[in-house]
């Protein structure tokens, strides 16, 4: 079956959004690299708006035909945060439905760049009634955070980054969730890069992927808190595009503990002087734990540094997730 976002795609992607978004960095780890490799960070972090999100919320919202209405989507945050801005940027109208899981600091976040607010319920697929009832009844268009064709096309422009500066890259480690981030990122590496592996990595708490992968198809999981907040959701029942991708294109995933994704955050800051939150430590925190072992240059997506600041700090101190 053909991948549903080809690299032609990407590129266009990578076109619409110049100007809009930022062009990362993609820096030397010397305190991850190993004999076998060196390990590069490609780090979100400086993204506008703290996180990778930008890339596929601007895409898509520079998609939406003139006479919009406004968008409106679900989100843990930082999906949220970019669609805002996004929506902003082009004058029109934006709510973002979260639920009561999702950190105080991301929800004003998201205040703060003038969109409206929904907290509904428990869990991404109750936030995700709202939004069909906003679609339904307001005539707002859905912006989804991972399933969604432009959305996965503009966080592949990572991709084409990453092989621009690491010509040579063995191993990209992505954060993986919905699979909008993983499955646009492995769909521009394994179309310029076909040898090169592409593994998700995902907390051990609620990791829908990983279920559906191993399922063979999209299935529900609790959603419990995590350090990994970014990474909480489901992947939708009827999905249509980012499971197919991972399943086709993701050479493994890989699950991490509380504590391992803490180890993570604390080395991004204590050795990398990066401010990261816990979806994005994931994997820095793979390498650390010895649960993948870089062959060949390796790039480390970061995917945002959208983290409470309190619990950024115990962490720190603490070197623990308690």
């Amino acid at each position: 079956m053909p991948v549903a976002v080809t690299i032609e795609d990407i590129k266009t992607a990578r076109d619409r959004i110049a100007g809009a978004v930022a062009r990362t960095p993609l820096l030397l780890s010397s305190a991850l690299s190993q004999d076998e490799g060196p390990v590069h960070l490609k780090l979100e972090t400086r993204q506008t708006t703290g996180s990778f999100k930008l890339r596929g919320a601007t895409n898509a919202v520079l998609s939406l035909p003139a006479n919009a209405r406004g968008c409106a989507t679900a989100s843990t945050g930082n999906h949220g945060r970019a669609v805002a801005h996004a929506a902003r940027a082009r004058g029109l109208r934006a709510v973002v439905c979260m639920s009561r899981l999702v950190p105080h600091n991301k929800v004003e976040a998201v205040r703060a760049l003038d969109a409206e607010i929904h907290i509904v319920g428990q869990s991404q697929d109750d936030a995700q009634i709202e939004v069909d009832r906003l679609v339904r009844e307001e005539g707002l268009c859905e912006i989804p955070p991972f399933d969604h064709a432009a959305v996965i096309a503009g966080q592949g422009t990572i991709a084409l980054e990453i092989i621009e500066d690491l010509p040579a890259v063995d191993l990209v480690l992505v954060p993986l969730s919905g699979g909008g981030l993983a499955g646009g990122i492995a769909a521009g590496i394994k179309a310029l890069r076909p040898e090169a592996r592409v593994i998700g990595i995902s907390m051990a708490r609620g990791a829908a992927m990983h279920a559906s992968l191993l399922a063979g198809g999209p299935v529900q999981v609790e959603e419990l808190p995590s350090l990994a907040d970014s990474l909480g959701g489901g992947v939708g029942l009827a999905n249509r595009y980012s499971f197919e991708l991972c399943r086709q294109l993701l050479d493994g995933v890989v699950l991490l503990t509380e504590d391992e994704i803490a180890a993570g955050i604390r080395h991004a800051f204590l050795r990398e002087h990066e401010v990261v939150e816990g979806a994005a430590g994931v994997g820095i925190a793979a390498v650390l734990a010895g649960k993948v072992k870089p062959e060949g240059p390796t790039a480390i997506v970061v995917s945002g540094r959208n983290i409470d600041p309190a619990l950024h700090r115990r962490i720190v101190e603490q070197g623990a997730a308690a």
